[in-house]
């Protein structure tokens, strides 16, 4: 469920991004490129790392709030 999570955030943070111009495409399909690189290439790497997918989609996600939020989000 937390994956799962992680993959909506990270897909609205990009359009997010590119529509608020935080990002141009050049950016932006570098962050494609590292999110295909840990969804597709990272599981394969062995047995074990399959289980880093999220964690490196969630730093991908950290990354982007960073980004288009300009710092980071105010809680309070």
């Amino acid at each position: 469920m937390i994956a799962l999570v992680a993959q909506i955030a990270f897909w609205v943070l990009l359009v997010l991004a590119v529509s608020r111009r935080a990002l141009g495409t050049h950016a932006a399909a570098a962050f494609v490129a590292l999110w295909m690189a840990g969804y597709l290439i990272l599981p394969r790497i062995a047995w074990w790392t399959g289980s880093l997918v999220p964690s490196w989609i969630a730093l991908l996600d950290i990354a982007l709030v960073f980004i288009v939020f300009e710092g980071d989000v105010r809680l309070t």
